[in-house]
């Protein structure tokens, strides 16, 4: 028999971020595929405001982010900041705000991410929402550029940490200072995603990963990804405590319990996230 499809849950079903449930898998989708999903202050917002339902629904196990059209997301609009003249300095300052606020909240959510990538991955925008997610599934053909210098910028929503931490400090300082084009086999090669699928497979089998890690304990998955965040910058002397007092908390949890005997009497576990 096959298995029976679901109708996904619309959370959010109009504007420039849209958000659907499907079981434990949230699918966040950056809605402006005419500017191929830029980053302007109203799609920040929503971006925001879409990840803070993600934040506080107890059914959401993974994200899976996407962009619709043709590109992930080209970055900030630069036709929006070319336009706003003498003004440009405060509407940067305020979209700078508004991206950070949402990396922080993307970082910060117990469901780990996983990006779902094609065509163009660029700019501040583009490039760190890639750095940000937990996980990064690429179609064949996508593309990664940093992009901020080539406009006479600089790096942000984390690019200068996080991209560092992935790709080596030489390459990142290359990627940020020249601006090359880079193309999904390079990327993975450095470690900048996990793995490449075709072009026309990517959005089936992204959903099908997300899919399997949301059958994983969820609050064991969110204090891994918690342990790795927070280990960005800290020593192992420093980290090795942190680890151990989340293993002793999650030890308390009936999932751990269940997670054991799964092992022992080789089933599939079945965790509730209790």
């Amino acid at each position: 028999m096959s298995e029976a499809k679901t109708n996904p849950e619309v959370l959010i079903g109009e504007g420039a971020a849209l958000l659907t449930l499907d079981g434990g898998v949230a699918h966040l989708q950056l809605n402006r595929p005419e500017s191929a999903n830029g980053l302007d202050i109203p799609t920040l917002e929503a971006l925001y405001a879409a990840l803070m339902v993600c934040h506080g629904e107890r059914r959401v196990r993974v994200v899976l982010l996407t962009g619709k059209g043709a590109n992930f997301c080209a970055g900030g609009d630069v036709h929006t900041f070319a336009s706003k003249g003498s003004d440009l300095r405060e509407y940067i300052r305020q979209a700078t705000l508004h991206l950070q606020v949402a990396i922080t909240a993307m970082v910060h959510l117990d469901a780990p991410v996983i990006a779902a990538v094609q065509g163009f991955a660029a700019g501040g925008g583009g490039m760190g929402l890639v750095c940000a997610s937990d996980i990064v599934i690429a179609g064949q053909s996508s593309k990664y550029l940093a992009g901020a210098t080539r406009v006479a910028m600089a790096p942000d929503a984390g690019l200068s940490v996080t991209l560092p931490r992935l790709v080596g400090a030489r390459k990142a300082a290359e990627m940020l200072l020249m601006n090359p084009t880079m193309g999904a086999d390079e990327a993975l090669s450095l470690g900048l995603i996990n793995k490449i699928v075709a072009d026309d497979q990517l959005q089936e089998e992204a959903m099908k990963y997300a899919r399997k890690m949301a059958e994983g304990a969820p609050m064991a998955l969110a204090a891994t990804k918690r342990l790795l965040w927070t280990g960005i910058g800290l020593g192992i002397d420093a980290a090795m405590p942190e680890e151990a007092r989340t293993v002793a908390n999650l030890c308390r949890t009936s999932d751990v319990t269940e997670g054991l005997a799964a092992v022992i009497e080789r089933r599939a576990p079945l965790f509730k996230g209790e």
